[in-house]
């Protein structure tokens, strides 16, 4: 009789442990994704709310303008992806090279150049370093070295998965034709380019220029616009290599359509934008740098302007077309001074 209330006792127990793990597992399904997957990597450890289960908190609290803003950004950028994007080939790692894992705050940034890329690869620095450290005072040239911030392609698939569901994921974008001036001025007509002009200056000039001048050819210093433009329609360019990232796409760059990103800032809203992401990270006392005054921002509206004037109507609808994406997809008007019909 004894052995037989045991036995009973013994179910019983195992009924109840077993209704409970049911319980708990209905309850994480109910969860999204994101949510689920951080309780599983921090909850039971003890640790702190990670950067992406903020966000999900203020997605579910009292609605904030500016968390209300970046929720109509993501879903505008779920919709144009729906609509806009046929089947894609599967990634591979080596597309992954232009996103930016820290570890330690629970982050993926896809870095765009031409949209303020050095000062948040100063932040992700200054973040991870063991002492304080003010992002402004870290030298360009130390932000950009390979291999001071690791990349997501840097990890095994079963890394890279659990790291896009857990960590908060971001990116900057900006408006696509404003980002290819300010790429043009900054590579082929400061003097402080001269590498970059040889590189690719001088290949522009040999394939698009008649009659060049041989001091052209050798150092590709004076790169026309129109020049520059044409080099970026050629098929020849595609082919031989992908573009550079100072004038690749930015959709190309990120894949925004195929990862998930949390937070989508813009250019147009760097100072606003970049307080939201760091205000969610709550690492105290760091501040992102200072972004361009409102006046240099519309100083590179009108320089875009002032350089696509002379471009034929054929030229621009076909350069609008090559970065027709980055427009829908990021909710970018086509700028009034093109003329497209």
């Amino acid at each position: 009789m004894k052995r037989c209330c045991w036995r009973w006792r013994v179910l019983l127990a195992a009924c109840l442990g077993a209704a409970l793990l049911l319980l708990v597992a209905a309850t994480l399904s109910l969860l999204p994704e994101s949510e689920n997957g951080a309780l599983g990597s921090g909850w039971l450890s003890g640790k702190r709310r990670n950067a992406l289960q903020m966000l999900y908190n203020l997605d579910q609290g009292p609605s904030l303008a500016l968390a209300e803003v970046h929720r109509q950004r993501r879903n505008l950028l779920r919709h144009a992806c729906s609509h806009h994007t046929r089947r894609q080939r599967l990634l591979q790692p080596e597309d992954l090279r232009h996103v930016l894992v820290d570890d330690t705050h629970g982050l993926l940034y896809c870095y765009i150049p031409k949209v303020a890329c050095t000062n948040w690869k100063r932040v992700l620095l200054a973040m991870s370093s063991l002492t304080s450290q003010d992002p402004q005072a870290i030298p360009a040239h130390e932000a950009h070295a390979p291999g001071r911030l690791p990349s997501l392609a840097d990890f095994s698939p079963t890394e890279i998965n659990w790291r896009l569901r857990d960590y908060l994921a971001f990116l900057f974008v900006r408006e696509p034709f404003e980002r290819l001036a300010s790429a043009y001025q900054n590579k082929f007509k400061r003097p402080y380019s001269a590498a970059f002009q040889r590189h690719y200056g001088t290949r522009i000039v040999r394939r698009l220029r008649p009659h060049p001048h041989p001091d052209a050819l050798a150092r590709g210093h004076d790169v026309r616009f129109a020049e520059f433009l044409a080099y970026l329609l050629d098929p020849r360019t595609r082919r031989n290599e992908p573009f550079n990232e100072h004038w690749e796409r930015a959709h190309a760059l990120c894949h925004p359509c195929r990862l998930r990103y949390d937070v989508v800032g813009k250019f147009e809203t760097l100072a606003e934008d970049a307080a939201f992401v760091l205000g969610l990270v709550g690492v105290p006392g760091l501040h992102f740098p200072a972004p361009p005054p409102r006046a240099k921002a519309a100083t590179t509206h009108h320089q875009a302007m002032r350089l696509f004037q002379d471009i034929s109507p054929f030229y621009q609808r076909r350069l609008f077309d090559l970065y027709k994406m980055d427009f829908l997809l990021f909710n970018y008007s086509t700028p009034s001074y093109l003329r497209l019909h």
